[in-house]
């Protein structure tokens, strides 16, 4: 990933994998051979409401114990989170097995995500594409979708400053933020992802506008999973000047 980062212009990237900070080491010393600064980060899972609600930490300490330890406990979540997905698919008349999830994730995964279940759903002919899969079967809205049941929202911004970090919302649902963004900074949230992929011009120009009136920080990325989705790294960018609060807080 951080080779194609280089081959795709980039200068700066966050691997920010979901609950883990196990390939930071590894992403770092390609990024030194490839001249890209590889920023040590985790996208954190928690839920409100039953919905998921993600919360980015930027320059975070990769070995910090309570990382360390929410990695070991997401672990074992998402396996039995994979499993009720994976009964729920059969009550659709969709079935596919556990080993076909993992045989699709490869030897070398540290957990389990929905990505490694839409691959073995395209796998057994269930879906044309990951994105098809994520849109039709196991999106957040489908009859599939259970929710990773980690930490709650202001737990989760909690155990990114325990880990040395900057907490970022993730791609906030509009209709969520001006309900929850006031208790997410009152546990210390700083910032909120602005520009994605996905984000169209009024959300940006609204995110903008909240971070400006809040005192907090813009960030943005492309939220790239898998060259199954089509798009290259490289293909979204973010300016410097547009996240230039955030580098600099994290000494960049």
């Amino acid at each position: 990933m951080v080779r194609s980062a280089a081959s795709g212009g980039l200068d700066v990237i966050a691997i920010t994998d979901h609950d883990t900070t196990a390939a930071y080491h590894a992403a770092w010393a390609v990024g030194r051979e490839v001249r890209v600064q590889v920023v040590p980060g985790i996208e954190v899972s928690s839920t409100h409401a039953g919905r998921d609600v993600h919360i980015l930490g930027y320059f975070v300490n990769p070995d910090a114990a309570a990382l360390v330890a929410h990695g070991e406990h997401a672990t074992t979540r998402r396996e039995e989170r994979m499993r009720e997905m994976i009964v729920r698919l059969s009550d659709e008349a969709i079935t596919v097995s556990y080993s076909e999830v993992e045989e699709a994730a490869g030897p070398d995964r540290v957990t389990i995500g929905r990505p490694h279940l839409a691959r073995a759903l395209v796998s057994a002919g269930y879906a044309t594409s990951v994105p098809d899969a994520f849109n039709r079967l196991i999106g957040d809205r489908s009859a599939s979708f259970v929710p990773t049941g980690l930490l709650e929202p202001q737990a989760a911004v909690e155990l990114v400053l325990a880990g040395g970090g900057i907490p970022i919302w993730a791609h906030p649902p509009g209709d969520m933020v001006d309900g929850l963004l006031p208790e997410l900074i009152s546990a210390g949230l700083r910032g909120l992802e602005v520009y994605r992929p996905s984000h169209r011009r009024n959300a940006v120009l609204r995110y903008e506008a909240i971070c400006k009136s809040a005192g907090l920080m813009q960030s943005g990325g492309s939220d790239w999973h898998t060259p199954d989705a089509g798009k290259a790294l490289g293909d979204f960018f973010v300016d410097g000047q547009e996240i230039e609060e955030l580098l600099s807080a994290g000494g960049i």
